[in-house]
């Protein structure tokens, strides 16, 4: 399946390891497209790094440049114009809307709804929305296609390994309570 359905991944969403691994995951599931711009991978990055000075610099740039050749077409380029004509309760919020504008997104996937009122991306057809519900959203439209992103995922942790209940464990700590109630019942498959 593929989709013309376009979501732009906000910085603090992308700033948790397990999250960030699982919406790339769920990126390629085919269901959307997700983008995100330099802007966001500087600002995840740069939050990062502030709380843990124990992470190299080159490993955080190493994943920008997986996540970048993984998802295609994901970089937002030329957005920077629009900038100045939007209005955000904060001001730092606007390149996020403006690469969404740009791309022509209809979500923007964050936990900091307060951040990007309704009010304010309506006029550009486009709603924030966390990310449980957008993962509940894809589990409406294709659950077969969540539970085999979320096989991957699981697969790919390695270090150390998780049970199917500590992945489910995992996701709650991510703020996914409403995701991990549903994939409960498929433990088995994931």
């Amino acid at each position: 399946m593929s989709s013309n359905f376009t979501v732009v991944y906000d910085a603090c969403v992308l700033y948790p390891a397990p999250l960030r691994s699982l919406l790339m995951y769920l990126a390629l599931s085919g269901q959307f497209r997700a983008r995100w711009s330099d802007d966001i991978h500087d600002e995840w990055i740069r939050n990062l790094l502030k709380k843990r000075s124990d992470i190299a610099p080159e490993k955080l740039d190493r994943v920008r440049v997986l996540m970048n050749q993984n998802v295609p077409g994901c970089l937002v380029e030329g957005y920077e114009s629009l900038i100045p004509s939007i209005t955000l309760p904060d001001e730092d919020d606007r390149h996020v809307v403006a690469a969404a504008i740009q791309t022509r997104a209809e979500m923007i996937i964050t936990f900091n709804l307060k951040d990007f009122p309704d009010e304010s991306l309506t006029p550009y057809n486009m709603r924030a929305i966390h990310p449980d519900d957008f993962i509940m959203d894809l589990c409406d439209l294709n659950l077969a296609a969540v539970i085999q992103a979320t096989r991957q995922h699981r697969a790919g942790l390695k270090n150390p390994a998780f049970s199917a209940e500590a992945y489910l464990d995992l996701l709650l700590k991510q703020q996914l309570p409403q995701t991990v109630s549903r994939l409960r019942h498929f433990r088995l498959a994931i």
